[in-house]
């Protein structure tokens, strides 16, 4: 028997992955947990696509600063030497290929890396991607941070999207509440598993063929 990681233990398992020195875009949703885990000691510079450098963990109720806040409209904190500056130079950043590695949530990611994770619209809906784009294609690396299967039960790794793309085979490395899945050239390799997941259990739960680490 197993028991799923909860969202704040999948954010502290993908912070332990992140290289001291890294400049990291922290995406709307599950992804902002991950600055209240980075690892004592190690230097990274977190990024907001609108407009911060050098963010910090969620403050103190007390300490809530109503005109700091990140692209999902929550409260932060910043570090000393960040910055805050306009939307342009942001995108500018993201665009540029300026940040090392960017954490954002899927709705699906196939096993070649292709991402959805903007829209579950109805055909003639037309919501608004954001950054989303941007950031899958100027980060060097794209990690995802999601549940491994939806509220229904489907998996959400699959063999190919049938959401609308963000971005064509963008995802390097996928982080579930179930394991930490590396996509390479020859598929989706399971780099780790909670405890009591077997490879067998993990597949029945994952729509593409997986392999062993």
């Amino acid at each position: 028997m197993f028991q799923p990681l909860t969202r704040e233990a999948m954010a502290r398992r993908l912070a332990q992955d992140i290289p001291d020195g890294s400049y990291v875009n922290l995406g709307i949703g599950m992804p902002v947990l991950v600055a209240a885990h980075l690892p004592a000691g190690r230097e990274i510079i977190l990024h907001s696509e609108n407009g911060i450098l050098g963010m910090g963990p969620p403050p103190a109720e007390a300490d809530i600063n109503l005109d700091l806040i990140n692209a999902g409209k929550q409260p932060v904190t910043l570090l000393a030497g960040g910055a805050y500056f306009h939307h342009a130079d942001s995108f500018a950043m993201m665009r540029g290929g300026h940040l090392d590695i960017c954490v954002m949530g899927g709705m699906q990611v196939a096993a070649n890396g292709d991402l959805a994770n903007w829209s579950l619209a109805k055909p003639g809906e037309a919501p608004a991607v954001g950054g989303a784009m941007d950031l899958a294609v100027g980060a060097r690396s794209v990690y995802i941070m999601m549940e491994h299967t939806s509220k229904s039960g489907e998996p959400k790794i699959v063999e190919r999207c049938t959401y609308p793309l963000t971005g064509a085979g963008v995802v390097d490395r996928i982080y579930t509440d179930l394991a930490v899945i590396e996509v390479t050239p020859d598929g989706l390799l399971v780099r780790d598993m909670i405890d009591g997941m077997t490879l067998t259990a993990l597949q029945a739960r994952t729509g593409a063929p997986l392999r062993a680490a």
